[in-house]
Parts: C-alpha cells; sequence; structure tokens
C-alpha cells in the first residue's frame, strides 16, 4: 500500500505539533510553580502536561474517524486526572484543583489544535498561562478589594458582557440615526473609564493614575475620558487641576492620534490640517503641565484614597448618551437638507460624536474631488467640534467655575487652531 506523502500529512502532524507544544507550555508554567513540592508528590509535571496535550491532539485527529474513540481517549485522560487530584488531596490535605483544571485545559487546547482551531487553542493555552503566571498579584487584589468594588465590577459586567451585546446592531429613530449597541457602548466608555480612573488612582496615585486613564482612555473615546473627569470634578474631596490636566491631556492625545489617523487614510489633508492642529495640540499639552504643577500646590495629598462613590456612574453616561442621540438626528437632518454642498459642516456636527467617520469619509472621496487646503478644512471641523462638544460636556456636568476650568484648556485650543486658519495657502 502506498504511503501518503510527507507533505500530505503536514497538517495533521502540525496540529499535533501544536497540541504538544501548548501542553509543554503549560506544564513549564505549573513545574515552576511547584518545584517546591516534595519528590513524588506532584501528580502532574512538564512531561505529564505535554502527554496531556497530545492526549488531547490524537482525540482530535482520530475524531473525523471513529468519535467513540476519540471520547474514550478524552474521558480516560479527563478520569486520570480527576484521580490524581483525589490522590493529591488525600495525601496533603489541601484542596486545590488549580492544577486538575489546568490539566483539563490542557487537555481540551490540544482537541481544538489538532480538530482545526490551532489559533483558538493556542489563545486559550496562552491566555491560561498568564492567568496561572498571575496567581500572587491576583490574590493581593482581591484581598484589597471592598464589597463596593466587588459589586461595581459585577454591574459593569453585566452591562457591558450582558445588556449591550443583546441590544440591537441596526439603525432605529428618526433618520434612523439611533443604533442601541452602539449607544450602548457609549454608557459603558463612560462608566468603564470613570472606574479604571478609580483603580488607577489606587494603584498608581491621584496624579499618575488620573493621567494614565485619561492617555489610555482617549484612544478611544477622549469624550468619554472627558464625562469621567468632570463627574469626579465635582467632588470637593478631588484635586481639581490633576483633573483638568487629565482632561487635557485626554485633549492632546485625540488631536495626535487624528494627525496619525490622516496621514494613513487620507494624507491629502495632512499638511493644512498638521498646521491647523499641531498648535491645538501644545495649547492642551501646556495646559496639562500647568495642572501637573498646580495640582502640586493644591492641599490635596498625591496618595490620598480615592473614595469609591459611584464608579459607574450611569447617569453622566446616560446624559452623554442623550447628547449624542441629539447630534445624530440633527446631523442626519442636515444631510437630508443639504447634501453633499453641507459636506464640511455635515462633517463638522457629526464628528461630535465619532471624529473617525468624518475621517474616513474625506479618506474614501474620489481623488481630485477636494484639494489639500480644503480636505484640511473638512477633516478639522469635526474635530473642533468635537473638542468644543467636550468643553460643553465638562460644564453641564460640573455646573460650577470649576466646569468652566475644565472647559478653557479645550476652547483655548480651538482658538490657537483657528487662529492658523488664515496661514493656510
Amino acid at each position: 500500500m502506498t504511503q501518503p506523502p510527507l507533505l500530505d500529512q503536514w497538517p495533521l502532524l502540525s496540529g499535533l505539533g501544536v497540541s504538544l507544544g501548548l501542553g509543554l507550555l503549560m506544564g513549564v508554567q505549573r513545574g515552576w510553580t511547584l518545584r517546591r513540592e516534595a519528590a513524588g508528590s506532584r501528580f502532574a509535571g512538564i512531561r505529564t502536561f505535554g502527554l496531556l496535550g497530545l492526549s488531547g491532539g490524537i482525540a482530535g485527529t482520530i475524531q473525523s474517524i471513529d468519535r467513540i474513540a476519540a471520547g474514550v481517549l478524552l474521558a480516560s485522560a479527563a478520569l486520570l486526572l480527576m484521580l490524581g487530584y483525589a490522590r493529591s488531596v488525600r495525601e496533603t490535605g489541601r484542596i486545590s484543583g488549580t492544577n486538575a483544571l489546568a490539566g483539563l485545559v490542557t487537555l481540551g487546547c490540544g482537541f481544538l489544535a489538532a480538530s482545526g482551531s490551532p489559533q483558538g487553542a493556542a489563545i486559550i493555552a496562552v491566555s491560561a498561562t498568564m492567568l496561572l503566571t498571575l496567581r500572587p498579584q491576583l490574590h493581593r487584589w482581591i484581598k484589597g478589594m471592598t464589597e463596593t468594588e466587588v459589586s461595581a465590577v459585577a454591574r459593569f459586567a453585566l452591562i457591558a458582557l450582558v445588556v449591550v451585546p443583546l441590544l440591537p446592531d441596526h439603525r432605529l429613530g428618526p433618520f434612523e440615526a439611533w443604533n442601541p449597541r452602539q449607544l450602548g457602548m457609549v454608557v459603558v466608555f463612560v462608566s468603564g473609564f470613570s472606574f479604571a480612573g478609580y483603580l488607577a488612582s489606587r494603584r498608581f496615585g491621584a496624579t499618575r493614575g488620573t493621567l494614565l486613564m485619561a492617555a489610555t482612555g482617549a484612544m478611544v473615546s477622549s469624550t468619554a475620558v472627558t464625562a469621567a473627569l468632570a463627574t469626579r470634578l465635582r467632588d470637593d474631596r478631588e484635586n481639581v487641576p490633576v483633573l483638568v490636566a487629565g482632561i487635557a491631556a485626554a485633549s492632546t492625545v485625540m488631536l495626535i492620534r487624528v494627525i496619525l489617523l490622516v496621514a494613513l487614510l487620507a494624507p491629502i489633508a495632512l499638511p493644512a490640517l498638521s498646521l491647523l492642529l499641531a498648535p491645538a495640540a501644545l495649547v492642551s499639552l501646556a495646559a496639562m503641565i500647568w495642572g501637573l504643577l498646580a495640582g502640586r500646590h493644591a492641599g490635596v495629598p498625591e496618595a490620598s484614597p480615592v473614595a469609591l462613590r459611584n464608579p459607574l456612574n450611569l447617569v453622566t453616561a446616560l446624559v452623554l448618551t442623550a447628547l449624542v442621540m441629539a447630534m445624530a438626528v440633527a446631523a442626519r437632518w442636515l444631510i437630508e437638507r443639504v447634501g453633499e454642498a453641507g459636506l464640511a459642516a455635515v462633517l463638522a456636527l457629526s464628528g461630535i460624536a465619532d471624529v473617525d467617520a468624518a475621517i474616513i469619509t474625506i479618506g474614501g472621496l474620489p481623488a481630485g474631488l477636494l484639494d489639500s487646503r480644503t480636505a484640511g478644512l473638512v477633516v478639522a471641523a469635526p474635530v473642533m467640534a468635537n473638542t468644543m462638544f467636550k468643553a460643553a460636556v465638562a460644564v453641564a456636568i460640573v455646573r460650577t467655575r470649576r466646569g468652566l476650568l475644565a472647559a478653557l484648556p479645550l476652547v483655548a485650543s480651538v482658538a490657537a487652531g483657528g487662529a492658523m486658519v488664515a496661514f493656510l495657502r
């Protein structure tokens, strides 16, 4: 009988190889973690985990030929794991199913890798290895959590992972301007950044934590970051200059991000846009530095504890969502009325909620439709409108002089960019 060439067996061999490799990866982590255990007290080490991954791979390979044999192999390996776990508990008196569960995960990853899902198996195995490696940090984090924090995590998970995915993902309402799932993501962003700011403040201190949340959050939504920080500005115990610095930092990151996106997606607009946005970014950066320097003399200790009042501030999130809904309807109405002739006005209005959409729109226009100067102005319009919208959000949420202080850097950055229009050629 003619044997199939090695090349034809490559999918089978590669699947088994991945199964073995993932098993060895899990085995290295478990072996290192249990390296101080007495000889013979471990029922699974690097070799056993490697064989578990390979066993799962063999079961995944033969399932198309004989499902019963594959099931028997998986069940036998799982039974051996359970027997080993029972023996370990009996001899040591310690109840910990981590090793047995890690073995079952390894067995399942091996099966997935050889049955056509090697990437999924790799993601699961690497994630499980990271989770096992972070055991000391996770335990310290759990011990330091309060009941309120645990409740906040559970509520956020309910909103982000259950409620929002169940919302319809199609347009509804006047002019079909509302996508319920996208509006739900606005709520997730605002409440999520609020909670992230709290956690970052606890971990890195008030100043560094606020700036870290603002800078990273602005990569997704600087408007949501502004709303979250503006909510904290209402508390008399907060360091006001540092929160203003966080809002300015989010604006700086947003402006730089827009320039980079335009360079990639709509390069025709880059020269004019850079001339307009670079001064705006410098003003925001200067405001951030001022806030940091002023924050040192604000009378609030750097490491002062942040009271977890309501990290998932749904009132603020819902107010912002209502504003986004109103502006989306207004943008659609304007499109219906003026058509392409009002392109800049339409993009400026729609860009209040989504600057990226305006950039993508410009990048997708036919070549030669707009010259460089006009393209730069058309892209700058939604960016400036978005910045002014964030200033209005800060004032509306805070409703005191602090709101005006938070809005001042944003308005100043728009003024700096607007002043450069006269220099466009």
